[in-house]
């Protein structure tokens, strides 16, 4: 069941399901700690003496956001019952409070009691042993704790009085099933303290005249001790929940808006999934710098384990992607964390916790009683890859100065050395797919533009015979990959080399849409001919013909695989696959239409994403579902990534005639730009977001 609408603020997640229940809750780090372990918080009605869950039958749910903000925007109807619930959730942008505003609108003529009931299931350090819940009268709240692990519960309705009923009770243990049973019948039993498995339920009665509405606010505060909870209490007590959501809408709206970019042509439905996109990921990346790959318990049905972790890899791509968009002080603390994480000699593992500890890996160290490094090369390439767009971009010497011999010296060498002295290509380790183990082309392309990288740093900081040797490292992976990997028989790279058992390689042909590397990271031209009959094979082979569409990873992707009508559908449509076909436009346009083409693209891209935006890792190739996690980090950076990339080469293809100047800015000076050229009357001068202020939200 895919994630929806998360809010967060880097330190406090939380996520929702399809059904509009919280389904976890991150604490201290995103993606470490989850506290509900997935288990369902409910939300329901009493009304006429008939209860619902709003995940029952009978309820029509809209799940979307505010626009350009980190509030939510929600509405469940229930016709049958004459009710509909209005809501907003947020996490404050500074402070571990979760906040939750209700509208509840009476939609009958008539006078009503109406009982509205919120349950928390939670499994506190990520167990539901040695839990406790309880009433705490000294701030009228429910509060649940485990350890240094606390969460306060509190309510305010608009005449300032706080929940009506609650109860605290066991749950999962000897048939029990918890209190949420309890509030079936309209009534909570006021148990005031429960030990172990627990859970608890608060109910709000609502008194209706007539039709209309009535408005009330809950709220979470978490923290590390019960008298930190208690301040964060009297904090949304005092200065109110309506101000806190306000201040964090207009925080994340000012945050999302801040760069003041010029978007030219861009129709307005991809500048909104855009800056959806950033504010997508900017939830899924904890203030310690980890960029996690996605948060979604549901995935661990599969194989008892999560994408809740920083893959280097991810997170380079990532960071590249925020770069682009101005974001150095998120990519900047993303960085220092590489740092803290780097092996001793010089290459990244499998993928870490948020906490820098290494993380589950299925990567073994040995084979065939043969030592080997359980590593994807590729992750390290990219760290130093990215880190050269980072300073490239941003021009902070000195924090790369910090980062040089630290992180980019000591992965270079381990890139120079870590080669085959008869190919010049890397030794072998695993895909970025994680499924197999060889000489990949696309760790190749990852690995030449690490070294590439490493070579312009060395030549930075005056170390010139270290730039000469990355260079010369860099050269003879290039001269490998076309010797090798690029197959003049198939008229196109191949996949992967794999060493055989006796000496020698053996060719893995399988069209597969990493090789978008070879281009991506400028290791070839987007118009070199090696590139274009690759690009060719891919699209042709890849793209599911289907009504759906979209791009699988490669030929008969077995991972969640629906179809095994390969011949038509060689793999589920993956967004960043289908988004790499975009970048490949975009690179390799010349011509303002040329260019256009990859928008068809992006507009795929938002017709498969759900209401609000979020996107998955991959979609179902006959319906269009979302399949595995969501949201995917990876997959809105790519639209982050193909965005700016688009903008950048906009700014190429549109020069004056006579100086070859730029007539078009993508960034806040590009709104000081006055042209009459005939192709600008098709690239509008966007204004300042400030003006559009009248147009905003208020809660």
């Amino acid at each position: 069941m895919p994630r929806d609408i998360p809010v967060g603020n880097g330190t406090l997640l939380v996520t929702f399901d399809q059904y509009y229940r919280i389904r976890d809750i991150y604490y201290p780090y995103v993606g470490k700690e989850n506290h509900s372990e997935g288990h369902p918080f409910r939300f329901g009605v009493w009304v006429d003496r008939v209860f619902s869950w709003v995940d029952a039958e009978g309820w029509q749910r809209a799940l979307k956001y505010l626009d350009e903000t980190l509030v939510s925007d929600v509405l469940c109807a229930n016709a049958g019952l004459g009710i509909e619930l209005s809501c907003n959730d947020a996490v404050d942008f500074r402070r571990n409070i979760y906040l939750r505003k209700v509208m509840v609108r009476n939609c009958r003529a008539a006078e009503r009691e109406v009982r509205v009931f919120l349950h928390h299931d939670f499994y506190i350090s990520e167990t539901e042993v040695g839990d406790t819940a309880y009433f705490d009268p000294e701030t009228e709240a429910i509060i649940h704790y485990k350890g240094n692990r606390y969460f306060l519960i509190g309510c305010l309705t608009a005449g300032g009085a706080g929940f009506d009923q609650y109860a605290t009770g066991r749950k999962a243990v000897q048939g029990v099933e918890g209190t949420w049973r309890d509030a079936e019948d309209g009534l909570l039993s006021g148990n005031p303290i429960s030990q172990g498995a627990v859970d608890s339920t608060i109910g709000i009665n609502l008194q209706f005249k007539d039709a209309g509405e009535i408005s009330f606010y809950y709220w979470i505060a978490v923290g590390n001790s019960y008298q930190e909870v208690c301040e964060l209490n009297r904090l949304v007590l005092q200065r109110g929940p309506r101000l806190l959501m306000q201040r964090t809408a207009d925080y994340w709206y000012a945050w999302v808006n801040k760069q003041e970019l010029n978007f030219g042509n861009l129709p307005g439905a991809i500048i909104d999934h855009y800056k959806r996109s950033l504010l997508i990921v900017r939830t899924q990346i904890d203030n310690g710098g980890a960029i996690i790959a996605a948060n979604d318990t549901d995935i661990a049905q599969f194989s008892r384990d999560t994408y809740s972790y920083m893959w280097p890899r991810d997170g380079a791509l990532v960071a590249y992607a925020l770069d682009l968009a101005g974001y150095s002080g998120v990519t900047g603390r993303f960085f220092q964390f590489c740092r803290d994480i780097l092996h001793k000699d010089g290459y990244y593992l499998h993928k870490y916790n948020a906490d820098r500890s290494p993380a589950s890996s299925w990567h073994a160290w040995i084979k065939d009683g043969e030592r080997q490094l359980p590593i994807q090369e590729d992750e390290t390439a990219l760290i130093v890859w990215a880190l050269w767009h980072h300073f490239d971009q941003h021009r902070n010497l000195e924090f790369i100065a910090s980062l040089y011999h630290p992180v980019i010296t000591r992965a270079a060498d381990f890139m120079a050395g870590y080669r085959d002295k008869e190919t010049g290509l890397p030794l072998p380790s695993w895909d970025l797919w994680e499924e197999r183990r060889g000489v990949m082309t696309f760790t190749s392309s990852a690995v030449w533009a690490g070294l590439q990288a490493a070579s312009r740093f060395a030549s930075l900081f005056g170390d010139v015979q270290e730039a000469e040797r990355y260079q010369a490292a860099a050269d003879e992976v290039k001269r490998g990959m076309i010797a090798h990997l690029y197959r003049p028989e198939l008229k196109r790279f191949a996949r992967m080399l794999s060493i055989k058992p006796g000496g020698g390689y053996e060719v893995d042909a399988t069209i597969d849409a990493s090789l978008c590397g070879i281009f991506q990271f400028g290791t070839f031209d987007a118009g070199d001919e090696m590139v274009v009959s690759t690009m060719r094979a891919i699209e042709k082979r890849l793209w599911a013909k289907t009504a759906v569409g979209g791009l699988a990873r490669y030929e008969n992707d077995y991972y969640h695989q629906v179809s095994k009508d390969i011949s038509n559908v060689a793999g589920n449509p993956w967004f960043i696959c289908t988004l790499w076909l975009a970048q490949y436009r975009i690179a390799k346009a010349a011509t303002l239409e040329e260019l256009e083409s990859s928008l068809e693209i992006l507009e795929w891209v938002i017709s498969h994403a759900l209401p609000s935006g979020v996107l998955a890792e991959q979609v179902h190739p006959y319906t269009g579902q979302p399949l595995s996690v969501s949201p995917l980090t990876w997959s809105h950076a790519t639209v982050v990534m193909t965005v700016m990339e688009y903008l950048r080469k906009l700014e190429r293809l549109v020069v004056c005639d006579n100086c070859g100047r730029p007539m078009f800015r993508l960034d806040r000076r590009g709104r000081e730009i006055v042209s009459r050229d005939e192709d600008l009357d098709r690239i509008p001068i966007v204004n300042c977001p400030a003006d559009r202020a009248s147009d905003r939200f208020t809660l």
